[in-house]
């Protein structure tokens, strides 16, 4: 098996993982849910292993499926990390990437990320652009930068998207305002709390919840505060204001250091949205420089952003 085919291999295997369901992960590939199986099925015999218990309703791991994920999720980035220095030392790209992305995820995530990057590439540098908005898929400023980071649909189909990491939204709340409201079990109940909302156009995703395998859009009954602004909503979840519905790369740091508690993870984190962060550019073919970050940004942020394990591990133990 090349690389390439492993590459392949180990990320379907983790795809079923992380949507607990082959027609799931069969969406994500040019691949029918049969063939999903049959492929999870070779797998499987090639470890010598079960790696997944299967039902009419779901498909999840056993305890051999989770502690082969960490493998598997190590040598993909590892391969695909290995190909982008591949690419380096082949071209020696050198120069300036011009980057613009969003303020928020830019300093939690990007920054650090973009750091290490400059630390093997001595011959780069990185011209990081922080702005406010986050949804905006048009790439306004593409030409005077050579790629812009942002998240929802694709508005422009002229620009080209490199999917980076997947979304995954939860309900949350912070203890106090727990306490003194109690805990809503189901997002029905959501009409009966406080909460914190969108001011304008909220994301397409915002209050909706998945359940008998059908979205239902569920948002509480009172918002104390609206804002345009994702970190404002933050900080009035914080401040004990009530209920917000926020993607984990937000909140993860709050969950994780229990300032703020998830609601509806009974079974673990909710699956990721259909869409998920992107860079775009312009060009079908990025300059090598680009195309040697993007590479690494994808080992960083995928197959399941770094944020997203750290709070499936911390669920796990509860």
């Amino acid at each position: 098996m090349n690389p390439n085919q492993l590459t392949e291999q180990l990320g379907l295997f983790l795809d079923v993982l992380e949507t607990g369901s082959f027609s799931a992960a069969s969406r994500r590939h040019p691949l029918t849910p049969s063939a999903v199986a049959r492929r999870i099925d070779s797998l499987e015999s090639a470890v010598g292993s079960q790696l997944f218990i299967r039902s009419t309703h779901a498909v999840r791991a056993t305890p051999a499926g989770v502690a082969f994920a960490e493998r598997a999720r190590r040598i993909v980035a590892e391969l695909q990390l290995a190909r982008a220095e591949a690419v380096s030392l082949s071209s020696a790209p050198e120069g300036l990437i011009r980057i613009d992305a969003p303020a928020a995820f830019g300093r939690r995530h990007l920054a650090p990320v973009i750091a290490d990057f400059l630390m093997l590439y001595p011959g780069l540098d990185v011209q990081l652009h922080l702005i406010d908005s986050f949804v905006d898929m048009q790439g306004l400023n593409l030409g005077k930068v050579d790629l812009v980071l942002r998240a929802g649909q694709m508005a422009d189909t002229r620009l080209v998207a490199t999917p980076l990491a997947s979304m995954v939204r939860i309900a949350c709340a912070s203890p106090a305002y727990l306490q003194r409201r109690g805990v809503p079990t189901d997002p029905a109940q959501l009409s009966d709390h406080d909460g914190l909302d969108w001011d304008g156009l909220a994301p397409p995703f915002a209050w909706r919840f998945e359940q008998n395998a059908e979205m239902h859009l569920h948002r509480p009954g009172r918002i104390r505060m609206s804002a345009n602004n994702a970190e404002a909503l933050v900080c009035g979840a914080l401040a004990g204001l009530g209920i917000a519905h926020l993607p984990t790369w937000l909140t993860s740091e709050y969950l994780l250091r229990g300032e703020l508690l998830p609601l509806f993870c009974e079974h673990g984190l909710p699956p990721p949205e259909t869409t998920g962060i992107y860079a775009l550019r312009l060009e079908q073919q990025p300059n090598p420089r680009s195309r040697l970050l993007l590479e690494y940004l994808k080992v960083r942020f995928s197959p399941v952003p770094p944020w997203d394990l750290a709070l499936r591990t911390n669920l796990d133990r509860h």
